[in-house]
């Protein structure tokens, strides 16, 4: 009989290949198929987008600074029949309360920026929920409504900022196509790069205050409506409960 020795370097390499296989096995088997084809579950993530077939997306605008295009933004929406998200700072509700009341007034969704535009990243349990919870009083105040959104100023968030608001129950929004309109860019480079970049269940993010905001709202209004886009509100586009967020911050339903 011949005996066949295996070189030691050679055994420890197919052990390691049979861990991640019985890894792989058991991942599958404990998150469930639909979950393991997506990717890794990650509910400490922002919701970025969602997945879905439906060509639907929102049209959100944050504010912080400045009001004078109010009127124009609200006019262009209704001539639209459009009805947006708008992302609001605290102390921006403290200046312009009768805007605040116009654009809840006309339909759209009134939803929170913050108190005051703070760097959220880093920050105590405790400062994250004082922000959220000062902003959203101010907007029930003005609005009647409860408010359950919120958008990190900056974008900046870590896992504290989303454990925090999920805690009060509010979902952190975030948005997966920039249009870039605080970096200045023209009306034709910012419908040209939305509609280049969009696609069903994207959150797209503007400024109220941005300098070619209103100039560009049309064209990207009517290229979005000429791809067959239906506009909603980010209450409208997300799930709010029975979901799991993928690592790109793709929210996905989940099967009944």
């Amino acid at each position: 009989m011949r005996i066949f020795v295996v070189p030691r370097q050679f055994t420890v390499r197919l052990a390691v290949v049979a861990a991640l296989v019985a890894a792989s096995f058991l991942y599958v088997g404990v998150m469930g198929a639909d979950t393991a084809v997506f990717g890794t579950p990650d509910n400490d993530l922002p919701i970025y987008n969602v997945a879905t077939q439906e060509k639907k997306v929102a049209l959100t605008f944050d504010a912080a600074w400045g009001a004078d295009t109010t009127d124009a933004i609200i006019d262009i929406l209704q001539g639209e029949d459009i009805r947006s998200t708008f992302f609001l700072v605290g102390f921006w509700i403290d200046r312009y309360q009768a805007e605040v009341c116009a654009l809840a007034g006309a339909g759209h969704e009134i939803a929170n920026h913050s108190d005051t535009h703070a760097h959220m990243k880093g920050m105590s349990p405790q400062g994250i929920e004082e922000e959220v919870r000062l902003c959203n009083d101010k907007i029930t105040a003005l609005t009647g409504e409860p408010v359950d959104l919120f958008r990190p100023p900056y974008g900046e968030y870590d896992a504290t900022v989303v454990r925090t608001c999920r805690a009060m129950g509010v979902h952190v929004i975030q948005w997966d196509v920039d249009s870039l309109d605080w970096m200045g860019l023209s009306a034709s480079e910012m419908t040209r790069r939305i509609l280049e970049r969009v696609k069903p269940g994207s959150i797209i993010l503007m400024h109220m205050n941005g300098e070619h905001t209103i100039e560009s709202l049309p064209g990207i209004i009517r290229g979005l409506k000429e791809k067959g886009f239906e506009f909603v509100t980010v209450s409208e586009l997300i799930s709010k409960d029975n979901y799991w967020i993928d690592h790109a911050g793709t929210q996905h339903v989940n099967e009944p």
